[in-house]
């Protein structure tokens, strides 16, 4: 997990990270995450759509596919602003094979519009246009879901993707200071422990130019809901060592995924039932 603290412009955020996946590589990394806003984190509207490129226009884009070649990992870039339009984004991951190729990309689904105590308001849907599907993808050691960020937040999302197949789920995040200090760890944990699945959750951190603090803590936590590294609040790299055999045995012991049962919710009212909702 490389864990990042992207700029407002592009250039220097796709350096910053380049190094870090080159020194991963260098370390025996052979599938390396990078965050949510990985090619830069701007809030300002105007300056951002002046910033970005399309897919086929984006140098950012083609210099990850080269490096991923260069190096031979699988490499998952986690979020890229990307334009769809004049007037529209995309928040769009890449993963790419050690050939280069896109073998799948993402569009986040759910949009962070969310206001917070002490004034910190966001709308992510004034600018990006929402996904509408989460792929699963073969890696050669298992499958892995794709999912961002404000994803975390909605975990019939991550139990379809076990069901699915998905043995590692990747989250790369842009988590606030104030929800990443209540939420990030028991979120990340739980959809762990609730799909028997690991998660994979590389962050961006601190305090950036844009303004904009973001808390860090990059994850790997195993199928158990353990957690097998952790960053802290500065630009760098985790590792860990995946044994997938952990899927089978955590799903062996709790098979949850297997127990799903229709159900219906009653309504009452002072000890009375008023309606059934199917």
């Amino acid at each position: 997990m490389v864990q990042l603290r992207s700029r407002r412009d592009v250039e220097p955020s796709i350096e910053n990270a380049v190094e870090l996946i080159t020194e991963s590589s260098k370390n025996g990394a052979q599938y390396v995450l990078t965050p949510e806003n990985t090619n830069l984190m701007e809030l300002r509207s105007k300056r951002l759509f002046e910033k970005i490129e399309s897919e086929q226009d984006d140098r950012g884009l083609s210099r990850f596919l080269d490096l991923a070649q260069a190096l031979g990992i699988w490499l998952h870039i986690g979020g890229m602003a990307r334009k769809l339009s004049d007037t529209r984004i995309a928040n769009r991951s890449y993963l790419i094979d050690p050939d280069g190729k896109i073998v799948a990309s993402y569009d986040k689904i759910h949009m962070f519009d969310v206001d917070l105590p002490g004034g910190e308001s966001y709308r992510e849907s004034k600018n990006y246009e929402a996904g509408e599907y989460s792929p699963v993808v073969q890696l050669p050691w298992g499958f892995i879901g794709l999912t961002i960020c404000y994803d975390l937040r909605f975990p019939h999302l991550y139990r379809q993707l076990a069901k699915a197949g998905a043995d590692i789920i990747a989250i790369p995040s842009a988590f606030t200071r104030q929800t990443g200090e209540a939420h990030w760890h028991v979120l990340l944990r739980a959809r762990a422990i609730e799909t028997g699945s690991f998660i994979f959750a590389a962050a961006q951190c601190g305090l950036h130019e844009s303004g904009r603090e973001t808390y860090g803590h990059s994850l790997i936590i195993n199928p158990w809901g353990q957690i097998v590294a952790e960053a802290g609040i500065e630009p760098g790299i985790i590792y860990g060592d995946i044994d997938l055999t952990e899927v089978d045995q955590a799903r062996k012991k709790i098979p949850s995924l297997s127990h799903d049962r229709a159900f219906k919710i009653k309504h009452f009212s002072y000890l009375k039932e008023i309606r059934d909702v199917s």
